[in-house]
């Protein structure tokens, strides 16, 4: 039986819970049919969601179909939790939308919609409360094709006109279509898995109406994820009972079991080993104890207590950033009289539970706060602080979460270099489109530096939420690249490299010009048409960009977007002057140009060189000791060149050289003089012939230079050592991680190529060393010599004792990008080429190989 992850969502009341609910039943896994207005639904446990009537928690449960297990995600509707319904869905393998059959396409399904999209999750559609007399199928499913997608289908009757709708959503269903009138049900399931078809269903779930066939579609048009061996988890949330702190986990791969040690590394960088203590299978509010479990199921596990939210166990897969983030701050107050840090250590439990809060402290006026999405929020989080923890709070100042960015490429450095340390690194930082948010990436050579420092500067780049420069707000749409960075074989550790690394974020960012960005609503805004001019002035005065009006009858809507800061109190406004006919719903539009950045700043007063905790300065050694070097001073002091500006940093090395030439001279004239003054004391004057310059000399007569005849052209020899070279070529590098021997082979085969061009003697060698009782060996590929070590002889001490031996006979050089190896050929007496010059040199050749072989005439005549 097939196992699957299935989230279920949708905007607020269009009936979910009731879905949910009627799904579990007419699978026959409960045997009560329960309702949100009745309060005993089985997702809706919790006596804050029975008492609001709305899903505040995601919850899971089980449904067992004929060929499928189902494992239900249950999403919050509201829009204040929509960062827990995303982190849910990311341990979904399908979806369910939800659309109200009396609302249509709401502000918040869009959003649902788009997390979807993001995460490539298949979506099933199901079109609830057709129940209702504002219901109407063909104005609905328009609505769907037109502002979800087009390749959205109905899924109601499978018959001939099915076959041919569902075949124009691809290539592969309509050649099917095309051959045999009809389509599989393997072919229209990988059509959904791959998101080609988005299968629609009506009907309405209060009335059970519909429940049945939707059922019967879920079971036939899902598939099992790809099997995979190795264990690999997501942790998609943590929650606390009376005993334990669970993990609940979405298992992609190989299998858990009870008592098994789990190794895996915490949000500080440190690895941590811990034993599996319980496996529960939950049904909403109460779970089964397992076994084990399985690739595909949902679980929940005692026994980690380092865990977070997001967290990959195992084997990982690339994930996809989060699109929803919270755009206001508030401050706490503590009513009561509790001790603020204590208060804060509890606080820190519902920050486990939903990380998005970032609860903070505040040092110097001993105060906490916390990131939230809206006031039904602040209302849940005050009630759970009550009811938990026994602590009463409220909410004092308000602040909008205010993010920062770059509008030009800069070259950041960092240099750390206390006694007994070093690091250096370069950073290119480049702004990107508005919501791409922080992206980082490495363009150094491994000749450069070494790939474990490379991964290591990588990490301390994405541990961190780097700080802007105007208010101290975090960075966003910003692509930071690894250029450059140097270490030392004897006083570098890892802590360096952290170290070197903020430095040099810090620094670019302070000599990029800075961008404040503040959040965006987009707004929906009914009301009488009365009332229409009022509200185009005040929405003019909250410096919104606003559509134009649309009236149907005596209704106006008007749509568009404006600064969170300006319109986020308007609802209480427009109730006013409506006389509570207005209606506006806001919905997150992301992160723009601050409308008033000015005053922001001013407003903020922050000192960046004052933020010790995040300097823009490096650390130099001079005389033994480490001495602080202005931001704005580096360049002239790093001991890299600039990656951006490598002429213009040339240009001052040169006169700098000549400034130190012009010294050197004149001191060694000072010298000279000091020397002459002894000499002339000691043994007398010396007199000189003034005119002796100036007089005509006879000149000698060179002889021509006739080049011996008995000089002998030495025969050239290239040594190659092959798994250096196969690591340092990104293509190479790449294949070897799905198959070494299939990279072994391709190189072999281009350096075939690259002999027949150049005629030389090419020998490739690979290391056997590790092979117990090889003797090595030496075969003949096509033109050139492989050779493989022996036991216990690597491939770079077999290079060097060829090339030691060949040097007087051969013209011999060596491939390589070993640095050490390097320096030992030199020794050696061989010429040495580096693995990125060889590789330029190789696609040159094959660059040649092409065009002769496609005719270009001129590249013949060369040939």
């Amino acid at each position: 039986m097939k196992k699957i992850a299935m989230g279920i969502l949708a905007h607020v009341d269009s009936g979910k819970t009731t879905l949910s609910e009627a799904l579990l039943y007419e699978s026959g896994n409960i045997k009560k049919l329960g309702r949100v207005d009745h309060k005993d639904t089985v997702l809706d446990n919790f006596q804050l969601e029975k008492d609001r009537g709305i899903t505040i928690f995601s919850k899971q449960a089980v449904l067992t179909l004929p060929n499928t297990q189902i494992y239900l995600l249950d999403t919050p509707g509201h829009v204040d939790f929509s960062t827990e319904t995303e982190r849910t869905l990311k341990a979904a393998d399908y979806g369910i939308l939800v659309i109200s059959g009396a609302d249509g396409v709401q502000n918040h399904t869009k959003t649902l919609w788009e997390i979807l999209e993001k995460n490539r999750i298949p979506v099933f559609i199901f079109v609830n409360k057709t129940d209702s007399p504002l219901f109407e199928k063909e104005k609905i499913l328009a609505e769907l094709k037109d502002r979800l997608h087009t390749h959205i289908t109905d899924f109601t009757q499978v018959n001939f006109d099915f076959y041919e709708q569902a075949a124009s959503c691809s290539e592969k269903l309509m050649e099917e279509f095309f051959e045999n009138e009809k389509l599989s049900d393997k072919s229209i399931s990988n059509a959904v898995k791959n998101r080609e078809i988005f299968p629609c269903c009506f009907g309405s779930a209060l009335k059970l109406n519909g429940i049945k066939e939707f059922l019967e579609i879920l079971d036939k048009y899902t598939l099992a994820q790809k099997e995979k061996t190795e264990f690999s988890a997501e942790v998609f949330k943590i929650t606390h009972d009376d005993s334990n702190r669970l993990s609940h986990l979405k298992i992609n791969g190989g299998e858990l079991k009870l008592k098994d040690l789990i190794s895996y590394t915490d949000k500080d960088g440190n690895i941590t080993e811990e034993k599996i203590n319980q496996i529960r299978i939950y049904q909403g509010g109460k779970f089964k104890q397992a076994e084990n479990a399985v690739q595909g199921m949902v679980c929940a596990v005692a026994g980690l207590s380092k865990t977070y939210c997001g967290q990959i166990l195992g084997e990982s897969d690339e994930r996809t950033d989060d699109m929803i983030n919270p755009v206001l701050k508030y401050s706490l107050v503590i009513n009561d009289g509790t001790n603020p840090h204590i208060a804060y250590e509890k606080l820190k439990i519902l920050e486990e539970e939903e990380c998005k809060l970032h609860i903070s402290w505040n040092e110097s006026n001993n105060c906490i706060s916390m990131e939230v999405m809206g006031a039904l929020q602040l209302e849940i989080i005050k009630s759970l602080v009550m009811s938990r923890f026994g602590i009463d709070i409220s909410f004092g100042n308000e602040d909008i979460l205010y993010k920062e960015t770059i509008e030009n490429t800069v070259e950041g450095v960092g240099h750390y270099e206390p006694l007994r340390h070093y690091s250096e690194v370069h950073l290119i930082l480049e702004p990107l489109p508005r919501g791409s948010g922080m992206v980082f990436n490495s363009d150094c050579s491994e000749d450069i530096l070494g790939k474990n420092w490379q991964r290591l500067i990588m990490t301390h780049l994405q541990e961190k939420t780097h700080l802007g420069v105007l208010t101290g707000s975090p960075v966003t749409d910003i692509k930071i690249t690894l250029a450059s960075g140097k270490s030392h074989p004897k006083h570098t550790e890892g802590g360096d490299f952290r170290q070197a690394t903020y430095r040099a974020v810090r620094q670019g960012l302070m000599q990029a010009k800075s961008v404040l960005l503040e959040p965006y609503y987009d707004f929906t805004l009914e009301l009488p048409t009365d009332n229409v001019g009022r509200a185009m002035m005040d929405l003019e005065r909250m410096n919104s960009t606003v559509m134009p009006p649309e009236f149907k009858d005596d209704c106006a809507v008007i749509t568009g977007f404006a600064p969170v800061s300006e319109i986020k109190n308007y609802p209480i406004e427009l109730t006013s002057y409506t006389k509570g006919k207005g209606k506006i719903t806001f919905l997150l539009h992301g992160y723009g140009v601050c409308h008033n950045q000015d005053k922001i700043i001013e407003k903020y007063n922050y000192d960046p060189e004052a933020d010790l905790a995040n300097s823009p300065d490096s650390v130099f050694c001079s005389h033994g000791t480490g001495v602080l070097v202005k931001w704005n001073d580096i360049q002239n002091h790093m001991h890299l060149e600039s990656v951006l500006n490598p002429k213009k940093q040339e240009i001052e090395i040169k006169k700098e050289t000549t400034r130190k030439a012009i010294e050197n001279y004149a001191c060694a004239l000072e010298q000279d003089k000091e020397l002459m003054e002894i000499f002339e004391r000691t043994y007398g004057t010396i007199k000189r012939d003034r005119y002796y310059a100036m007089k005509t000399h006879k000149k000698t007569e060179l002889k021509e230079y006739k080049p011996s005849k008995n000089i002998i052209k030495l025969e050239e020899y290239l040594l190659v050592d092959g798994y250096n070279i196969i690591f340092a070529w990104d293509e190479l590098k790449k294949m070897s991680e799905d198959n070494l021997d299939g990279a072994r082979y391709t190189l072999m085969n281009r350096l075939c190529n690259y002999q027949a061009y150049k005629g030389c003697n090419l020998i490739l060698v690979f290391d056997a060393y590790k092979v117990k009782g090889n003797l090595g060996s030496v075969e003949k590929f096509h033109n050139i010599h492989v050779v493989y070590t022996k036991e216990k002889e690597t491939a770079d001490s077999y290079i060097e004792r060829v090339a030691h031996q060949m040097r007087h006979k051969y013209r011999v050089k060596v491939a390589t990008s070993d640095n050490l190896e390097q320096i030992i050929i030199l020794g050696s007496g061989a010429l040495r080429i580096s693995a990125e010059n060889f590789h330029t040199e190789v696609e040159n050749v094959e660059k040649t190989i092409r065009e002769y072989l496609r005719g270009d005439p001129a590249v013949r005549r060369v040939l």
